[in-house]
This record gives C-alpha cells, sequence and structure tokens, in this order.
C-alpha cells in the first residue's frame, strides 16, 4: 500500500508536527531553573542558549518580544529561573523551549514560591472576603507583633501617642527576618491569641528586600493569620511591597504607620470606617483583577499557539538556523577554494619555464665551464706537441747544417746547385750561410 493513502503512515514532516502539537498543548507553561550556555544573540534579535544542569541539557529560544523585557544581560554559565512553553522545532526535530520570561535564579526563585502559594491559598479560600474580620470601630487595646528594635515599631508608637495616647499598647516581640522568623511571628501571633488581650494586632515590619520580607511569604505565617480570632492588620514594608501576610490579613496597611492610623481614634474616625472600607474593596478588587490577569493570562497564551506571530518566531528562528548553515557552508566553500588554488599554483610554480630555463642557464653555465677547460687542456697539448714538432724539424732543417760552417748555393730562381753543370757563365748565386746570405755572379 503506497505511503501517501496509508494515514497510519507518518511522514517525518509530519510527525514532528504532531509531536509539537502535543508537547504545546499537553505541556503548557513550565517553570525552570538551570545554567545558561551557548548563549547567542544574532542580528534577529533573538536570543538563542541552552539550560543545563549536572546530568542534562534543553535547547532554548527567546525572541526579541519577551527579550526586551529582561533587565540584565543573560551570560554563558550564569543560573537562571525561566518561564517557558515547550515546543519542537521542526526541521531539526529539536525539543526546545521558548522562554517568555527570565530572572536571576535567587530573585526568580522566590518570586516563583510566591506566585506558587498565592495561587494555592487563594484556591483554598483564604483571601476571600467572607473570611475578613471587620476591624473595632473603638478597640480598647491594640497589640504589635514586631521588632522590639526595629523602626516600625517607633513608628507606630510614634502615630498612637500623637493620635491616641490613652490607647493601650502590648507588645509581642519577635523576629521579623531572616531564618525561623517565620515561626517567631507565628508563635507572637498564638500568643496573642491565647491571651485574648487585644481587640486588634498589627503585625508588620519596614522596607526591604524581597529575601528580607520573605518570613511574610512563608505558609506557616499566612495559616496562623487566617486561624487567628483577633483581626490582624498586615503593616509590612512600603505602599509597593505585598507580601501573602497582605492577602490573608483581614486589613492592609500600605505602612506601619498607616496601620497605627487605622486602628487610632480621632476626629477622623468616620473616616478611617470609609477607608477602611476603600481598603476592603481595593484588596477584593485587586484579588479579582488578579484571578481574572490569570485567567486572561491563560487564554493569551492558547491565542498566541495560534496566532500569525507564533508562526512568524517559528519561521524566524528557521531563518537564523539557515543563516548560520549558509555562513558555515561559505566559510568551507572559501577554504575548499584557497585549497584548490593553493594546489594549482605549487602545479603552475612546478611547470614555469622560468624553472627550466634556470636549470639550462645552470647547466649552459657548467658546459661553458668544461669547453673552457678542454679547450686550456687541448691548447696544452698542442703547444706540446708543436714544440716536439719544431724539436723534431730542427733536427733536419738546413739551418742546423749551416750553423755548422756549411752554405747553400742557389740559383737566382731559387734551385739548389748541386752540381757544376747546373751552372753557366753570367748565372747569377745566392749562396745562403748560417748568418746572410752572399750573392755573386758567375764568370
Amino acid at each position: 500500500m503506497p505511503a501517501a493513502s496509508n494515514p497510519n503512515i507518518f511522514t517525518v514532516s509530519r510527525l514532528n508536527s504532531e509531536v509539537r502539537l502535543l508537547l504545546e498543548n499537553e505541556m503548557g507553561i513550565v517553570w525552570l531553573v538551570g545554567e545558561i550556555s551557548n548563549f547567542s544573540a544574532p542580528v534577529s534579535g533573538h536570543w538563542y542558549f541552552t539550560l543545563k544542569d549536572a546530568r542534562a541539557q534543553v535547547k532554548c529560544a527567546m525572541f526579541k518580544g519577551n527579550n526586551r523585557r529582561v533587565s540584565f544581560k543573560p551570560q554563558s554559565g550564569q543560573q537562571v529561573l525561566v518561564k517557558a512553553r515547550l515546543s519542537l522545532y521542526e526541521p531539526r526535530g529539536d525539543y526546545q523551549l521558548i522562554i517568555e520570561s527570565m530572572q536571576p535564579e535567587g530573585d526568580g526563585r522566590l518570586q516563583q514560591q510566591f506566585e506558587e502559594l498565592k495561587m494555592r491559598l487563594a484556591g483554598e479560600g483564604l483571601f476571600a472576603q467572607t473570611n475578613k474580620r471587620p476591624l473595632p470601630e473603638h478597640p480598647s487595646r491594640v497589640g504589635v507583633i514586631t521588632s522590639q528594635t526595629g523602626a516600625a515599631l517607633f513608628d507606630i508608637l510614634d502615630v498612637l501617642k500623637r493620635r491616641d495616647p490613652s490607647l493601650p499598647v502590648v507588645i509581642y516581640p519577635t523576629m521579623v527576618q531572616g531564618e525561623g522568623a517565620a515561626i517567631r511571628i507565628a508563635q507572637a501571633i498564638g500568643t496573642a491569641n491565647e491571651r485574648n488581650e487585644c481587640d486588634v494586632l498589627i503585625v508588620g515590619r519596614g522596607g526591604g528586600s524581597l529575601e528580607d520580607l520573605w518570613c511574610f511569604n512563608e505558609e506557616i505565617v499566612a495559616r496562623t493569620i487566617a486561624a487567628s480570632q483577633i483581626p490582624i492588620i498586615s503593616a509590612v514594608g512600603h505602599e509597593i511591597d505585598v507580601t501573602i501576610a497582605d492577602f490573608v490579613a483581614d486589613m492592609r496597611a500600605p505602612t506601619p504607620s498607616a496601620a497605627a492610623e487605622l486602628v487610632s481614634r480621632d476626629n477622623s474616625h468616620k473616616t478611617q470606617n470609609v477607608q477602611v472600607r476603600v481598603n476592603r474593596l481595593f484588596n477584593a478588587t485587586k484579588l479579582y483583577f488578579q484571578q481574572q490577569k490569570q485567567a486572561m493570562t491563560h487564554l493569551v497564551h492558547r491565542l498566541e499557539r495560534q496566532h500569525p506571530s507564533y508562526q512568524l518566531e517559528r519561521q524566524s528562528q528557521q531563518l537564523d538556523d539557515l543563516e548560520r548553515r549558509l555562513q558555515r557552508a561559505m566559510q568551507q566553500f572559501i577554504l575548499r577554494r584557497q585549497d584548490a588554488l593553493e594546489r594549482k599554483q605549487n602545479l603552475i610554480e612546478q611547470a614555469s619555464p622560468a624553472g627550466v630555463i634556470n636549470l639550462q642557464t645552470h647547466q649552459l653555465s657548467r658546459a661553458e665551464q668544461k669547453l673552457i677547460e678542454a679547450m686550456k687542456r687541448q691548447l696544452l697539448v698542442s703547444k706540446h706537441q708543436v714544440a716536439l714538432a719544431a724539436e723534431k724539424l730542427d733536427t733536419v732543417s738546413p739551418l742546423a747544417t749551416l750553423k755548422r760552417g756549411y752554405s747553400i748555393t742557389q740559383l737566382d730562381s731559387g734551385e739548389v746547385i748541386t752540381e757544376q753543370k747546373r751552372v753557366k757563365t753570367g748565372d747569377v748565386l745566392i749562396t745562403r750561410l748560417a748568418q746572410g746570405k752572399v750573392t755573386s755572379v758567375v764568370q
């Protein structure tokens, strides 16, 4: 049966597409802690890197629409907490994470724990407005749970002294920072409930970092506040600081001083009552908006998976990948061409006439030198032979005979006279001696 007509036989493209949909639809959003490695930021503005731990790693992509919200510059070797959705890069079949947000590990972990506990307690109804106890309009005694040396206690006492000096205050000193602080705060709340000597409790401290305020985000503190029979005002940090205790408490005050104003009586107590109700409304509205924001975020994630921008993100990542492959291919092509060019240059140099000419010039020079040497040897031999011939010729030469006193007589025609009958009167005779000659006439 042909593969195209059998729905049970997958193509590679179809398989990767199905796996991608399974990952994106089934897993949803995940939180992940890991170490960044192989970080790269191409000109497209997207980020690509790997998150790893001691035993495994996963590839990640963070598109520029999300990474522009990151407040720090990621570096290889840095520990981070990321919020991501699972996906699959279909062209290579690579399982990967699409990062939506990133934080340094320390702050990120605390923020994640904060969000998880807030959602869990909200789901249990601890933040519900129906569980809030009303504050007494005219408290007879106020309890303060905070550090006995902190600035928050002095701020509260200053406000109470200024607004209502007659209002009794009971201080339940406790740690408000560091290890064991959450247990101590819970114990102080329990002690106040056991004594039952106050109408309202202020629980809080001054401002600080997320880590400094973390004891007010612990579950034990939240559940102790929720179980308290005495109304509690949460007064932790500054206006911008928000803790789990703020959501569970019967009232949230933006600062410890504001909490003191809420429980103290003066001519503006009616305004305070209105403010209490406004704060309650604010807290209820804020919680409602947070719940709606969470639901909207879930819907946005579902919409994003169907949005054209999601497809553009995948195509943009594919484009970056193709660009890297093209660059590698071009570099390899150039290297191969350079190697081939070098080989051809070597061959040209080996076959170049200049080399042959140089060799033949050298050979010619050597042959010329050999010829000169041979001519010199031949000249010496010839000189020696001439000397020998001259010596032999000298032994038979008539000149030698003349030197011994003999002479040669010739006619003027050059004929040598050897017989008297060859001479007649009037002939001119030339007699050659060893030194010179004598001319005579026959009479």
